[in-house]
């Protein structure tokens, strides 16, 4: 088994986990290769096993499983520059909230103990593409797009339809466009639903729209999704993922629907997506319940 390991450079002390990470894998057995973007760091510890480095296309050539090791921001961008392959991602959470990315370096010796004796489930999430304007162009997202109104201070205008049927038009700030895997970012914010990953469908949530009565709409994964947005603006900008930003000229059009490339998530067989819920979004939990037991009530 051959592990590639992907971190986030600009994590503190990234230097010292990837250290600990490379002696724990060592001490298993288990071969790895380092993606060379590390070097950024400038480590003179991590250019001592620079011969065990490579770049990110030759490390997923060779490699079984691919270790993203920062934040779930960290395992977007991964899943993104691996999107070409069908290798399955575990996510070593260093930073905050750490959704994704369902692992610590606390638990590192049960991680290893799962992938050593298959206790662990490989899960395929559903992603997105979208096309602009003549449809040369192709752009790919893991939770969602957003198409909003750049630097122009007022709403722009967005017609939306479903598989080539009109749904309506409406004034807003934006839209965005979320995978189940993406329901619980930047569209639960706006009053999106959480969808479980298992469901295949996408979720359609207007951003700030002048009407009370545009809701979030759920549809099926299998539908085509088309946007034409204007504005009196300069631009308007779709965001992909949060992490890649491309501007555009209005009117535009998108045409959004399901990548015919998923990405696939390794999950401990001792866990599951609700208990990650409440644990780190506190999902269904009742916080009177908490202060009552706090105050002795």
């Amino acid at each position: 088994m051959t592990i590639g390991l992907v971190p986030n450079s600009k994590k503190e002390n990234v230097d010292k986990i990837i250290l600990d990470l490379i002696n724990k894998l060592d001490e298993n057995n288990l071969e790895w290769i380092l993606s060379d973007t590390i070097l950024e760091t400038k480590s003179e510890e991590l250019k001592a096993v620079q011969e065990k480095m490579s770049s990110l296309e030759v490390l997923c050539q060779k490699s079984d499983f691919i270790f993203s090791i920062g934040g779930d921001g960290t395992m977007l961008n991964t899943a993104y520059a691996i999107r070409n392959y069908s290798i399955p991602i575990v996510g070593i959470n260093i930073g905050k909230l750490g959704f994704l990315a369902e692992f610590d370096m606390l638990n590192l010796d049960g991680l290893i103990a799962i992938l050593k004796t298959g206790e662990y489930s490989i899960e395929e999430r559903i992603a997105l593409q979208a096309r602009s304007g003549d449809g040369n162009n192709s752009y790919f997202a893991v939770n969602d797009f957003v198409i909003d109104k750049g630097k122009w201070p007022k709403m722009i205008e967005i017609l939306l339809k479903v598989d080539d049927d009109y749904v309506s038009s409406f004034s807003a700030d934006g839209i965005i466009i979320a995978t189940p895997t993406g329901s619980t970012g930047y569209s639960l914010s706006t009053g999106g639903p959480i969808v479980s990953p298992k469901t295949k469908a996408f979720t359609i949530s207007p951003i700030s729209p002048h009407s009370l009565n545009m809701r979030p709409l759920v549809v099926s994964d299998d539908q085509k999704i088309e946007l034409i947005i204007n504005s009196l603006g300069e631009d308007v900008q779709l965001s992909s993922d949060g992490q890649r930003v491309y501007p555009f000229t209005p009117p535009i059009k998108f045409v959004i629907k399901k990548s015919e490339t998923p990405i696939r998530l390794v999950h401990s067989n001792f866990t599951n997506y609700y208990e990650i819920l409440r644990k780190k979004l506190f999902w269904g939990l009742d916080i009177r319940s908490e202060l009552n037991n706090r105050n002795g009530i």
